[in-house]
């Protein structure tokens, strides 16, 4: 039987709190919308929560995948709401975001993967807080490439997909996922919308070795991806993937000084990191070295 181990100190976090919580949380409960920050139990919602930014979640509140390592319910799938974009738009808008990140579950029994609602959201958005920058993680469309196009041709700011392990755990911990078919994916956006910055993210200490991550960084930055988020993994519950060991924060820095040897623009690496941590400055950073 696999021995849970201990939480080092330095994944210890504060416990949520402060108006900025207070207002999203109110917003959250009263507005019936879904944030990634609470459906799969991010570390960083009382940080966030507290500056104001949120991740909203898209396509409904449960996946059509399994995956082992995360925390987002799978049981029942509903129809996506049409009013869903247009009430994300709104609470951008009434909360001032002036960077709004977006997801969604993975939705492979919608036509598209679900595209089509996040077409919905970008024009929404664009009309109701004009001036908020519009960063998107989508899943994997099941390689679709006319859902991915359909969506870059509505002008996100930033277009997201996590790797999120190397390629031998992919079949322990990303039920229905493909390796190469999310790095095609990253490849095709970079071909089909060049000005639009593309990003990813692994999370680690799930059993890779480090030669595994150095090659699978190679293999992201070879697709064209400019920025990348390097986390320590975290079992939601007992019934999930277990931690194999926990990565210190001097491997972290290490890590992500490879990063930019590679060639990424920006690189966010540490225990706490999640794909949104820290996402306005991660573009700022980027649009400072590289103009978009």
């Amino acid at each position: 039987m696999k021995t849970y181990q201990r939480k080092p100190e330095w994944l210890k976090v504060k416990v949520p709190g402060g108006e900025g919580y207070r207002r999203i949380d109110r917003y959250h409960r009263e507005q019936g919308l879904h944030t990634v920050c609470r459906s799969a139990a991010c570390p960083n919602q009382g940080e966030c929560w507290g500056n104001g930014t949120a991740t909203f979640m898209i396509l409904g509140n449960n996946c059509s995948r399994d995956c082992r390592f995360c925390n987002v319910g799978h049981e029942r799938l509903l129809p996506p709401d049409p009013e869903e974009p247009r009430k994300v738009a709104r609470a951008i808008a009434e909360l001032g975001l002036k960077h709004a990140v977006v997801t969604s579950v993975t939705r492979d029994d919608l036509p598209g993967g679900g595209a089509g609602q996040f077409v919905a959201l970008i024009e929404a958005v664009h009309e109701q807080a004009p001036g908020c920058k519009i960063e998107l993680l989508i899943p994997d469309l099941q390689g679709n490439r006319e859902a991915l196009k359909s969506i870059l041709d509505a002008d996100p700011d930033i277009l997201g997909h996590n790797i999120e392990t190397v390629p031998r755990l992919y079949p322990l911990a990303r039920n229905g996922a493909d390796y190469r078919r999310s790095l095609e994916l990253l490849q095709n956006a970079v071909e089909m919308a060049p000005q639009v910055p593309t990003k990813s993210g692994l999370m680690l200490g799930m059993g890779e070795t480090g030669q595994e991550i150095e090659q699978t960084l190679r293999d992201l930055v070879a697709t064209g991806c400019r920025m990348l988020t390097l986390g320590q993994y975290l079992a939601p519950s007992r019934d999930h993937l277990p931690v194999e060991r926990f990565i210190t924060p001097d491997r972290f820095a290490e890590l992500k000084q490879f990063g930019l040897d590679l060639g990424f623009d920006h690189v966010e690496a540490g225990p706490l990191v999640r794909s949104s941590y820290h996402a306005e400055q991660q573009l700022m950073e980027t649009d400072n070295g590289n103009e978009l």
